[in-house]
């Protein structure tokens, strides 16, 4: 048992550390916004992320295998707002990035984004596949997976905050944020990619 439970802190810290949707947005909202004003931000992604873990695990996911459409209609409206993120970056004016005008995303923002996230509803479902056994309350392990990320991926996250706040000091001069946006867009935009593909390779 020991081994497991090892298993998924290693599996929630790798899958939590590593670039996605969420550790763009929230790097990107920590130079914009600093860290206090991006808290809202990060709670929102630590408590609704271990939330859809436990609504999968108590059954959501058996509707989406028998209704493969609503989870198909998901990814396609998590793609385009995403894409409308990237751009909303990508064509952020330096003043306005320099002293912070705007608001950061909120905490039921945050919270709602994770069932539009891909990279979310991968680790979601891998975690659920990987880490539970049908000869167990399904309930019970889900909430067990929703803890160990509960307790793991807040700190993975507040390091991309945290960055995203120390490069404020670093990129002052207005062609340096531009790069920065358009590179942070980029980069979202890349984080789902696959999903982009692979959409486009089930309607040719």
């Amino acid at each position: 048992m020991t081994e497991i439970y090892l298993a998924m802190v290693l599996f929630a810290f790798s899958t939590s550390i590593t670039p996605g949707p969420n550790n763009m947005l929230i790097l990107s909202s920590g130079l914009n916004h600093g860290v206090k004003r991006s808290l809202p931000h990060l709670l929102g992604i630590a408590f609704g992320f271990p939330v859809m873990i436990i609504m999968i695990g108590i059954g959501l996911g058996t509707i989406f295998e028998r209704f493969p459409i609503l989870h198909e209609i998901i990814k396609v409206l998590g793609v385009l707002y995403m894409l409308y993120l990237a751009w909303m970056i990508a064509t952020s004016k330096p003043k306005d990035f320099a002293i912070s005008r705007g608001k950061p995303m909120g905490f039921w923002q945050a919270f709602f984004f994770q069932w539009v996230n891909p990279k979310g509803w991968i680790m979601a479902l891998g975690a659920i596949a990987a880490y539970t056994s049908l000869s167990h309350d399904m309930i019970v392990q889900a909430m067990i997976i929703a803890l160990v990320f509960l307790l793991v991926g807040p700190p993975c996250t507040a390091c991309w905050l945290f960055l995203g706040a120390s490069l404020k000091h670093l990129l002052q001069k207005p062609h340096q944020q531009r790069i920065f946006n358009v590179t942070m867009a980029l980069l979202l935009v890349v984080s789902i990619a696959p999903i982009i593909q692979e959409l486009i390779m089930k309607w040719l």
